[in-house]
């Protein structure tokens, strides 16, 4: 073998010998699993939660273990509580760290041991891992995680919290959350219903904020600890999600967003009003929506048919209007919430935006946008009229329209064949005149609605008067506009020849009207109604009337000289 190696194995072996037989001087501290992040530092006076394993040098036999005993270990530190090796060996420790303490017999229990556990100058090995610190001159530590853009509030005593958290020990070792029971946390803060740490560490909190909370122990569950989840003496960790904030004494919060021109109406108590909403918790979740349902939400105003909330804050809106409404839950769904929609204690927020609304005492309004200087006749029932329209939503939703027709729309005023609501806006216009007539849902389509209608809806009607012609009442063909001619018979026979042919009756009858006379049912081809009349007159059916058969006609069929009576 090489003589340097020798040397070398030689001196090696000289050196082992030495360092196992000469007696420790001072504590040794081998560090060997620190943590990369260490925010705090054991310091002399602090108190300690830590787990050991301690064991005799020279034969590894364990005498004791906080472990075995399923226990933390708890002192304080630099104050002769503990034996003066681990007072120093402890020192500068970070929680979850690691460390082999190793103390020799002069600052352990010396030459005398302690009984059958520990020899007389006995070396001590521990193996400690720290899981807790704290002093008596600690605060409550917050750190903001984040925080909105936004708060227009902060936490403050006697207000009523809803969050959610996760609550670990200083270790990290987790205790409790409110995700895992998938409900928040509902509390008064600053009212002694929390553990004192966290009624200070949840003040000044806005809604969205994230926040981390340490509480001391003494500001915690101190020496009882709570339960087998939190240890005595335990330093308590809350990752804390704001998610409603609100105070007993709340009122309604209404933010007017939108309020259209001209608005010369708002909702009174007993109307009844159409409108759209978002609904969403102070959070920003959403909880319901009348968008997605494509139906507008419609009630009674102020007759308890919606939450106290919604009652009041329905006052006073102008159709068009949009507003955000804030609700406190004393107001709204209150302790109980609504099955899995709304929890309890829950603010809501809801943005809406009116339709329409209307008051079951409504008339048809009718305005007047445009009327010519002429005007000698004006449409009244049984008149036969065209007009245009264009019929919409109060909120500008076209629904129909003549102008996508090929001609203006007709009808016989007083025959029940439109809403009652625009048969009444027709009425007692010229040719030319030009309306707005607003039509609540009792003088249009109801309740139900109608194809493209929907329920309870209030209609706008803009009109225009094309061409009237005037009619004959119900159940008439023709009708006198003053006297017939008395005698009736020698009027119509024109030639004189003692009877009336149909060509010359219906001579007698077209001479009426356009000498004005007269007039015929319009909306009816004008030869029908003549040869209808005549055959109701030609009793005998000879192609001919009389003068006896008129007289008998009249006296034999009373209601059907009524129909077409001359």
């Amino acid at each position: 073998m090489d003589p340097t190696v020798c040397l070398v194995l030689f001196l090696l072996h000289v050196v082992t010998v030495k360092c196992s037989t000469e007696p420790f001087v001072d504590v040794i501290v081998d560090r060997y699993d620190v943590p990369k992040v260490c925010p705090r530092e054991v310091q002399t006076e602090d108190f300690i939660r830590y787990h050991f394993n301690g064991s005799l040098h020279a034969d590894g036999k364990k005498f004791d273990s906080s472990h075995d005993r399923g226990k933390a270990f708890i002192s304080q530190v630099g104050l002769g509580r503990l034996i003066t090796g681990m007072d120093r060996g402890l020192q500068g420790m970070c929680v979850n760290e690691r460390r082999r303490i190793i103390i020799p017999p002069h600052l352990a229990y010396g030459s005398v041991g302690t009984g059958e556990v520990i020899p007389p100058d006995a070396v001590l090995v521990y193996d400690v891992v720290l899981l807790d610190i704290w002093s008596t001159e600690d605060k409550v530590q917050i750190r903001t995680l984040s925080k909105p853009t936004r708060c227009n509030r902060t936490i403050v005593a006697s207000d009523f919290a809803r969050y959610h958290y996760n609550g670990t020990l200083l270790s990290g070792a987790p205790f409790d959350s409110s995700y895992s029971r998938n409900e928040t946390y509902d509390t008064y803060v600053g009212k002694g219903h929390l553990i004192r740490g966290m009624d200070k560490g949840l003040l000044g909190m806005c809604v969205g904020e994230r926040r981390v909370i340490i509480v001391p122990p003494f500001l915690a569950y101190g020496e009882s600890g709570s339960g087998t989840r939190i240890p005595p003496q335990a330093t308590l960790v809350f990752e804390v999600l704001m998610v409603d904030i609100f105070n007993p004494k709340d009122d309604l919060i209404v933010e007017v967003k939108e309020v259209p021109e001209g608005c010369t109406r708002r909702t009174v108590t007993g109307d009844y009003i159409r409108y759209h909403y978002n609904g969403t918790f102070q959070d920003g979740t959403a909880f319901d929506s009348s968008y997605q349902r494509n139906s507008t939400y419609n009630t009674y105003i102020g007759m308890g048919y919606v939450i106290r909330g919604m009652d009041k804050a329905l006052i006073g809106l102008c159709i068009g209007e949009k507003r955000r409404i804030t609700v406190p839950p004393h107001l709204a769904y209150g302790e109980d919430g609504v099955g899995d929609l709304i929890p309890g204690s829950a603010v809501l927020i809801f943005d809406i935006h009116v339709i329409d609304f209307h008051n079951p005492k409504d008339p048809v309004d009718i305005k007047v946008t445009h009327k010519p200087e002429e005007c000698k006749m004006t449409s009244e029932a049984d008149d036969l009229i065209l007009y245009r329209y264009n019929c919409s939503l109060m909120d500008g939703t076209l629904l129909y329209s003549s102008d996508n027709q090929n001609s203006p729309s007709t009808t016989t005023l007083g025959a029940n064949m439109v809403i009652s609501g625009l048969e009444t806006g027709l009425i007692g216009m010229c040719v030319g005149e030009r309306r707005e007539v607003v039509i609540p849902p009792h003088w249009g389509h109801g309740e139900s609605g109608a194809g493209g209608v929907p329920s309870s809806a209030v209609l706008f009607f803009e009109l225009e008067l094309v061409e009237l012609q005037k009619g004959v009442p119900e159940g008439f063909m023709f009708v006198w506009l003053g006297d017939s001619p008395d005698p009736l018979f020698p009027a119509m026979d024109l030639n004189g020849d003692k009877e009336v042919p149909l060509e010359e009756f219906s001579a007698f009858i077209m001479l009426q009207v356009e000498q004005g006379n007269g007039r015929l049912r319009p909306g009816i081809d004008s030869d029908s109604i003549i040869k209808d009349i005549f055959n109701n007159q030609d009793h005998n059916k000879d192609g001919k009337i009389v003068e006896d058969e008129l007289t008998s006609k009249v006296v034999e069929d009373s209601e059907q000289v009524k129909r077409d009576e001359l």
